[in-house]
């Protein structure tokens, strides 16, 4: 059930963005409130991937204008430390690998990190890995996974499993999964949503980025958002999702000429 009265985790208004001399963004609205799962669907080359990568703090995309608070802060002027910190989680389409560097540490000192701020003893390899042995139930993962190194020779599945037991050990406000789905097959795509279902609670929030339906299917949106030319055209509840699936985004192309055909009509 959506509280009208939950606390806003995340506001971005009029948000524009470039990427070199590029515009992407072009005036993008979300308000994000506790408790609540937003999607956000678009066709290729709208804008879904660079909203997430802009709230993360990729330094490849400048901000031209707009706002973005994050639980009443200024989240543009964060360094993108700070905002993993205090609890914004971008997980990546296509997550690095990391060789040379355990999957075992780099989830502890990562998981550290948040724990001081939100002002929880720091853990030592042994209570650590009591913990990670904990989560990783919520992914279904081997531990002999935690010994190789960061996501190194791991499948595309066994990668965006990691991504979520990352998200299990650092507890997010605010979890943005950038296309968590892709090459997924439908096995590891029940994992990972059981995952994101599971670790989902009154007092966070999630935004999805994908293009599929199927997704969907597994976690239940409260508001779904298209996105098309850099702004969101449409917000409906998950069955606007349904609707896409049946429709397509024919109707994107309409909408987009009329908002330019628009200025000039106004006299």
């Amino acid at each position: 059930m959506i509280r009208s009265d939950a606390p806003v985790l995340l506001e971005i208004s009029d948000l524009h963005a470039r990427v070199e001399d590029q515009p992407i963004l072009k005036g993008v609205n979300l308000t994000v409130r506790a408790g609540e799962i937003h999607a956000v669907m678009g066709r290729n080359g709208s804008g879904k991937s660079t909203l997430s990568k802009v709230l993360a703090g990729h330094p490849a995309y400048t901000v031209t204008s707009g706002s973005v608070r994050y639980r009443g802060e200024d989240l543009l002027a964060l360094a993108p430390e700070q905002r993993s910190r205090l609890g914004l989680f971008l997980g990546f389409q296509y997550p690095v690998e990391i060789p040379g560097v355990s999957n075992l540490e780099f989830l502890r000192v990562s998981s550290n990190s948040r724990r001081v701020e939100l002002g929880k003893e720091e853990l030592d390899t042994f209570a650590f890995e009591d913990l990670v042995h904990g989560r990783l139930g919520v992914v279904q993962m081997d531990a002999a996974f935690l010994e190789r190194g960061v996501n190194e020779g791991f499948s595309g599945g066994e990668k965006k499993r990691n991504e979520i037991l990352q998200m299990a050990l650092l507890e997010p406000a605010v979890a943005i999964l950038d296309e968590t789905d892709s090459g997924l097959d439908i096995d590891a795509l029940r994992i990972v949503a059981a995952g994101v279902n599971q670790l989902a609670t009154a007092d966070n929030a999630t935004l999805l980025v994908t293009h599929y339906q199927r997704l969907l299917d597994l976690i239940t949106p409260d508001y779904v958002h298209v996105m098309a030319a850099g702004r969101i055209l449409r917000t409906g509840p998950k069955e606007l999702a349904l609707e896409l699936e049946r429709d397509g985004y024919d109707w994107v192309d309409q909408e987009l000429a009329r908002l330019e055909r628009e200025p000039a009509e106004v006299v």
